[in-house]
């Protein structure tokens, strides 16, 4: 059974907000986040991704290719329990309804000369994720990532020019990626990570200009499973209404799924601040700037995964093959001894 000495709240949480036009303090989130992804619920709306790493005025948007923006009215302070927001509409429309999931690394970050490029790397070992910025070589090379443990999933983007989000999946090895901003299959391509699975220490990039282009700098979010708190993998839809059902050995706050044997799907994204109760069937969609919306089939959050309740084929198609990412609200079996509770 899972077993961690933290609470999952300490470094991962949904803070739902309305937006007022004026500055616009949150708290509530736990702890001060250092990776925080804003998605507008009410109306098309781009998502803005803003870390502590890159710095507080410089965004990202996860639906589209677009390099890095400035925007010093998005989100205006790091809070020890939570951010302020500026008057940007991105962020903050007047009475409109918003996501942010926030993660907790490690600050401003550092300098590490783990890699063959030296990178600055913001990384919670406890949690498993980091931040992480550099400067391509156009060589292979490797890049130093923190986190003491082996990552599962990394996504790289870069940040001086036009490129897609390109993410490692240790599901689908080391010679295919998934691009966050589009509904396309996974692609084959050994430049990419140099055909190389990571360690506990670097991650691997080859020739490919969109994680590695010569003289380029590029940010790359990693994330290592731990036991409790977070859950990387795969699994193959049976296209029944009694769908799958994927362990976590948690109760989830987040999930995101992914069809990525075919194209044309969405990366869709549940969590437990706009779905408390099951089903859960509020969805937003990573690659997409639309608004919330509902679908007919469902999803369960219960005790220890996940269980799919219906035939969409954006997470169940017969046969279709999907990749996920989990995080915990509370682990199936707490430090205390103390087991998660069903919604």
């Amino acid at each position: 059974m899972a077993y961690i000495s933290f609470q999952p709240n300490d470094y991962f949480n949904t803070k739902l907000y309305t937006g007022t036009g004026s500055s616009n303090a949150q708290t509530g989130v736990g702890f001060q986040p250092d990776w925080i992804w804003l998605k507008n619920r009410s109306s098309s709306s781009n998502h803005h991704l803003v870390d502590a790493v890159r710095g507080i005025t410089k965004e990202l948007r996860s639906n589209l290719s677009n390099s890095e923006a400035t925007d010093d009215q998005l989100i205006t302070a790091f809070g020890s329990d939570g951010f302020t927001l500026g008057t940007s509409g991105s962020g903050n429309t007047n009475g409109d309804n918003y996501a942010s999931w926030n993660w907790k690394a490690n600050g401003a970050g550092s300098s590490n000369t783990d890699g063959s490029i030296t990178s600055t790397v913001s990384a919670s070992a406890t949690s498993g994720f980091s931040i992480v910025k550099y400067v391509g070589t156009g060589s292979n090379a490797t890049i130093g990532h923190g986190l003491g443990a082996v990552p599962s999933v990394v996504f790289v983007k870069k940040t001086s020019g036009t490129g897609d989000w390109i993410g490692y999946f240790k599901a689908l090895g080391n010679t295919k990626n998934a691009r966050f901003n589009t509904t396309d299959a996974a692609d084959t391509n050994s430049t990419v990570w140099n055909s190389t699975t990571p360690t506990s220490s670097v991650f691997s990039v080859g020739t490919f200009g969109e994680t590695n282009g010569s003289g380029d700098t590029f940010v790359a979010y990693c994330f290592a499973e731990k036991k409790g708190f977070s859950k990387f993998g795969s699994y193959i839809g049976n296209g029944n209404a009694d769908g799958a059902f994927i362990y976590t050995g948690f109760k989830p706050a987040l999930f995101v799924v992914k069809r990525y044997d075919s194209s044309g799907e969405y990366w869709n994204v549940l969590d437990n601040k706009r779905n408390p109760e099951n089903p859960a069937d509020d969805f937003l969609y990573w690659s997409e700037n639309s608004a919330e919306g509902v679908k007919s089939s469902k999803i369960d959050f219960v005790s220890n995964g996940i269980k799919i309740r219906g035939t969409d084929g954006a997470f169940n198609n017969s046969s279709g093959s999907y990749i996920y990412m989990a995080f915990a609200e509370e682990p199936l079996v707490a430090s205390n001894g103390t087991p998660a509770t069903a919604r």
